[in-house]
């Protein structure tokens, strides 16, 4: 379950408790992301079910997430399948996240 940016949904804080219904994880990625992020987010906003799956998305993801409205957009399995990659949108975030864009370049390498 590789998202659009080349997370690992299924190493998310937020799919794992909400695939286990665990509340104390809920609690430990929310005051994780709280830190990280220099946001409040409350545990019980934190629920999803993957990036590209049809069911609950944090917040973020939902409705914020720029990447992923533009993947979506242009039917992309993942930015690794756009032509336009990486394009700055994605830069910016891999700069934060490096695992990710090691995913992508990996997918992308597969793919030539």
């Amino acid at each position: 379950m590789t998202s659009y940016c080349g997370i690992d949904c299924t190493k998310c804080g937020a799919f794992l408790a909400t695939a286990a219904n665990d509340d104390a994880l809920r609690a430990k990625t929310s005051a994780e992301w709280s830190k990280a992020y220099g946001v409040d987010i409350p545990p019980e906003t934190i629920n999803c079910t993957g990036c590209k799956s049809e069911g609950v998305k944090f917040n973020y993801c939902e409705n914020m997430c720029e990447i992923r409205k533009c993947a979506g957009g242009r039917s992309v399995d993942t930015c690794a399948d756009c032509s336009d990659y990486a394009c700055d949108k994605l830069k910016s975030f891999q700069e934060m996240a490096p695992e990710p864009k090691q995913t992508l370049d990996a997918l992308r390498a597969k793919k030539r």
